[in-house]
């Protein structure tokens, strides 16, 4: 059997698509993951995908691609080259899953389930309805057992990636604590100036602080280390992140794509977590974690990328005390 998992959204929502993937891998000869650019370097650390497609849809992302009958028409050839049997497609709790499956049946695949609140018609076989309050995670989980993929025997539903790399060439010896100052929207990172007061006093608490980011946040890893952490700005690609995340002793993080990558790879998370979206839904997932910021906030559920709060109240009234504080207590129980 050949399958296909689709999920098109970002770096952590692929992450967080990997226990549904193994699943379909369970039972699968081969399984394809179909993401977007953004998701393509999360779908290429997932055990289980056999080989990965990449199409960035003009109906996911900040700043979709306008439609083109031509690119339209040449990813529905594209997939059905591929003579694919089942297709599992995976969204968050707001995205209609029926575009992808409007594409998918155009493209000859047999059966496709997704979860979708929308009547969908003919193009989905199996219409799955996710319970209330569900983490992503396990949603889709449940909408693969509906589509008859259940996990492997031994299977815990964690998040999980590939085997990383040594990285200690990165961070140096002994324990250290990694504080990834940016996130993909501005509502869910925390202040350049918290995280940099963080970062000192956690080294004067007897930490070792290591501070990553994407190469164009170099400027924001620069001034968040100061004197007191190493600055690993653009000098870490996912699987070298997953690999300093590993060895860390906690993450400290906002509601970003590094959150779910070090849940993956078993690290305690200390989570800044903006409200614009539920914490029941995104927070980390399948680790130990202290979840900081206001989530009876105004901006509560708008899934706003700009704070509509004047202030940023929901984080910024978070101080650096309290992140050291949530670290002592996660290295201490974790120990």
């Amino acid at each position: 059997m050949k399958a296909l998992v689709v999920r098109l959204d970002s770096f952590g929502d692929v992450i967080l698509a990997g226990p549904a993937v193994r699943a379909v891998a369970a039972h699968a000869g081969h399984v394809t993951m179909v993401c977007g650019p953004r998701g393509e370097p999360a779908a290429r650390l997932l055990p289980g995908v056999d080989a990965v497609l990449v199409w960035e849809a003009p109906w996911e992302g900040v700043d979709p691609p306008p439609v083109e009958a031509a690119d339209i028409d040449g990813t529905v050839r594209r997939l059905r080259v591929g003579a694919y049997d089942v297709a599992l497609v995976l969204t968050s709790f707001h995205q209609s899953p029926l575009p992808t499956a409007l594409l998918l049946r155009m493209a000859g695949v047999a059966r496709i389930g997704a979860d979708s609140t929308d009547h969908p018609g003919r193009l989905l076989d199996v219409r799955h309805r996710r319970r209330p309050g569900r983490h992503e995670a396990e949603a889709a989980l449940d909408t693969a057992a509906a589509l008859g993929f259940t996990p492997a025997p031994g299977d815990d539903g964690r998040l999980r990636i590939l085997p990383t790399p040594d990285t200690s060439g990165l961070t140096g010896d002994g324990p250290y604590v990694v504080v990834h100052p940016g996130a993909s929207a501005p509502a869910r990172a925390w202040s350049p100036d918290r995280c940099a007061e963080a970062v000192t006093l956690l080294s004067d608490a007897g930490h070792r602080v290591v501070v990553t980011g994407r190469s164009e946040e170099r400027p924001l890893t620069r001034y968040v280390s100061g004197a007191a952490g190493v600055d690993l700005g653009g000098r870490t690609d996912p699987r070298r992140l997953a690999g300093v995340l590993r060895g860390a002793e906690v993450l400290v993080s906002g509601n970003t794509g590094p959150a779910h990558l070090a849940a993956a790879v078993g690290t305690p998370v200390v989570s800044l977590f903006a409200p614009v979206v539920p914490a029941g839904r995104w927070g980390p997932y399948g680790v130990p974690a202290i979840l900081l910021g206001d989530q009876r906030a105004a901006c509560a559920g708008s899934r706003a990328r700009n704070c509509p709060v004047p202030g940023h109240p929901c984080l910024d009234e978070v101080t650096a005390q309290d992140v050291v504080r949530a670290v002592q207590k996660l290295t201490k129980e974790c120990a």
